[in-house]
């Protein structure tokens, strides 16, 4: 098991990720935690939770300053995934005693498993154009259906994130995309998850922070290391192709998802 005094690089490598393509927060940081620190799985998500808050809060500021958010769409998010945080936290609060969170670690294995195979999902696409299009969103307005589905998808998120600091950024990707077309483009579909997951992440690891969950001093290590590695992030999106670190990105995740789930 590593030290605690490589906690900082591994802040940096996470939030450098999280930064340049918006995804990798919680896919990524459990990983390290379980499998190279040996940290238990409740401290890892709490942990995890708060780190990320402050991982993204930091990188959404590049992407609010050039305007790569639509907050229509980051609202409509929010209606489902704030109640659901704030669900599954009470949760946590009164029946984590009587709950085997075991499980957890194979639903976070699962989970990891799922957005490695997401993120390399241009390697089977001819043509990765409309990938990273940084064409003009469609202002068309939003049918109920849309509505809808954004809604739902916020509240899925929240309970996924919730329970294992997984999922706003891979899985939550791929749902906005699919959800929200051409009023997406990848630089503002990045922004966009982004700013989701600040409120998500906050309510849930500020909740398991007062349960006794969090370790504030390894937090601090991984900030550390995280934060400026997050700006440096933010400003290498708009140089680089996103979707060839999230390729590799995947790669990692499924051998870091075996890892956990044969621990």
């Amino acid at each position: 098991m590593l030290g605690h005094e490589w906690l900082p690089l591994a802040g940096a490598i996470v939030g450098f990720v999280v930064g340049l393509t918006g995804v990798g927060g919680g896919a990524l940081m459990a990983p390290i935690l379980l499998i190279g620190f040996g940290i238990d799985i409740k401290t890892v998500v709490a942990t995890d939770l708060l780190f990320a808050t402050i991982t993204k809060l930091v990188a959404s500021g590049v992407h609010i300053r050039k305007k790569g958010v639509n907050w229509r769409i980051t609202t409509l998010l929010w209606v489902g995934s704030i109640p659901a945080t704030i669900s599954v936290t009470l949760l946590y609060k009164y029946a984590h005693s009587h709950i085997n969170l075991e499980w957890v670690k194979y639903l976070l294995g699962s989970l990891i498993f799922a957005s490695g195979i997401i993120l390399m999902k241009p390697l089977f696409i001819k043509n990765t154009s409309s990938l990273h299009n940084d064409a003009r969103p469609d202002t068309t307005p939003f049918t109920f259906k849309t509505k809808l589905l954004a809604i739902l998808s916020g509240s899925f998120l929240g309970t996924i994130v919730t329970l294992t600091s997984v999922g706003v950024g891979s899985l939550g990707i791929v749902l906005f995309r699919a959800i929200f077309k051409k009023a997406l483009p990848p630089r503002h579909l990045i922004g966009v998850d982004i700013v989701h997951a600040i409120p998500v992440s906050l309510i849930g690891g500020f909740g398991l922070l007062l349960l006794g969950f969090t370790n504030l001093s390894m937090m601090g290590l991984l900030l550390i290391g995280s934060i400026p590695a997050a700006l440096w992030g933010s400003v290498t999106t708009h140089k680089l192709p996103p979707h060839k670190i999230k390729i590799a990105l995947g790669f990692m995740l499924l051998i870091a998802a075996v890892s956990i789930l044969l621990k």
